[in-house]
């Protein structure tokens, strides 16, 4: 057991405008297993947890640990997340919905905003379920970087 501070905002990458797409493997973890199983994906891949975000509207702490998302939640809250096949993190969202919808894929939840930016799903024509995230820094993550400057 770790004592890893899973509760707290924090990411290493505020904004993803610039760096070219990143797929995210989803891996779910039941309440409380958020730390521990950061610690088995940085070992397993010898890299550091790249961000931690509670994400309280829909029940579940997430964290980005090089190639995979580790979400945390009771299977009420997990549910609707599971069908996704995976994580797209791209620099602007936008196009790539606009580019899905002229493609005919049906847009399962509407772009919307998260805690790390946008974003969205939508069932590609050929049935995947793929949830396409941008990030870009918060108010607070402005400020801290404008004192530091």
């Amino acid at each position: 057991m770790t004592d890893r501070d899973v509760d707290t905002f924090w990411r290493r990458q505020s904004s993803t405008e610039g760096q070219p797409p990143r797929v995210l493997v989803r891996v779910f973890v039941d309440p409380g297993g958020l730390a521990d199983a950061i610690d088995a994906y940085e070992t397993l891949q010898g890299v550091e947890v790249d961000a931690v975000f509670p994400y309280p509207a829909a029940g579940l702490r997430l964290a980005v640990i090089g190639a995979f998302l580790v979400i945390e939640g009771d299977d009420e809250h997990l549910a609707p997340f599971r069908a996704t096949t995976g994580t797209l993190l791209v620099d602007d969202v936008q196009p790539y919905h606009d580019r899905l919808v002229a493609a005919g894929a049906e847009i399962v939840e509407p772009l919307h905003e998260v805690p790390t930016g946008a974003g969205f799903t939508a069932r590609h024509p050929d049935g995947a379920l793929i949830e396409y995230v941008h990030h870009r820094p918060t108010s607070e993550e402005l400020v801290a970087a404008g004192s530091h400057a």
